[in-house]
């Protein structure tokens, strides 16, 4: 059986970008994803973005799921959202409680991604899959990883229908946090996220944001390499592949990639593993 993989893509912040996403989407469509997800900004900063670029994924033939985040979101709006949503043809939420922008106040009628999963649920039925995230490595936030998996349960229990995980770069947690979730009566597929290693610099601080463990291994390599991108990103290539290896001979549900809107380092990964 083919081992399903899907895409994850940020909003294009200008006319260039979006061009340039376009030809990457084209490019990665030779995969046959299951489905493409289209992020949110922090407040749903980029909801235009966001929609627009959902839109364009859906008419070029391919299942587009929406990043949905309800951080300082009421009740109506979020109703009159799912409505665009559905109106659009979109079958499938990212329901995430989302991050505050800078200064943001804590308001809104939800206070977690649990509250969110529940309304859209009452409101629309079966209407949406719903996934929603996981955290191999422990949220940030959470006070404990026994907290943080409890979360996730109430989250999954609320009506959620698959998760896709943070990126992380050991198997071991993944399978831990898997078998531990179905100690808790929790067994949805849950789905790794990938991220491919490109840029040391970029990926050292998306790690320090979210919480993403970069081994001691990999990141002495890494400052090794210093400038040398050409090093970096054969490294990259290599780590990424045998994770997605070990990955998928353990049985995983699918893999979702963390594209950054690029084409190459997922079109390569995915070669070196073929037959997926």
């Amino acid at each position: 059986m083919t081992l399903p993989i899907s895409f994850e893509f940020f909003p294009p912040k200008t006319p260039e970008g979006a061009v340039k996403l376009r030809a990457t989407r084209q490019e990665l469509y030779a995969l046959k994803p299951e489905f493409c997800s289209v992020t949110f900004g922090a407040g749903g900063s980029t909801q235009e973005g966001t929609l627009a670029t959902v839109k364009d994924i859906l008419a070029e033939g391919v299942e587009a799921a929406s990043h949905f985040s309800c951080v300082g979101a009421t009740k109506a709006a979020v109703r009159q959202q799912l409505a665009t949503l559905q109106a659009m043809g979109v079958k499938r939420l990212v329901a995430l409680r989302g991050d505050l922008p800078s200064g943001y106040g804590a308001g809104g009628e939800f206070h977690y991604a649990s509250d969110l999963v529940a309304f859209i649920r009452s409101e629309t039925g079966k209407a949406f899959h719903i996934e929603v995230g996981a955290y191999p490595e422990v949220h940030p936030q959470a006070r404990s990883a026994d907290d943080d998996l409890k979360a996730y349960a109430i989250k999954v229990k609320a009506g959620a229908d698959s998760a896709i995980t943070q990126y992380f770069f050991n198997s071991d947690a993944y399978f831990r946090f898997v078998d531990d979730a179905y100690k808790l009566g929790v067994d949805v597929p849950v789905v790794p996220g990938i991220m491919p290693i490109t840029n040391s610099s970029q990926l050292m601080r998306f790690s320090d944001a979210c919480g993403a463990e970069i081994p001691r291994w990999i990141r002495q390599r890494l400052q090794g390499f210093g400038d040398d991108t050409a090093s970096i990103k054969s490294f990259g290539l290599d780590v990424i592949t045998d994770l997605c290896d070990q990955l998928r001979n353990g049985g995983v549900p699918g893999i979702h990639f963390y594209t950054m809107n690029q084409a190459a380092p997922t079109l390569e990964i995915v070669r070196r593993l073929q037959p997926l």
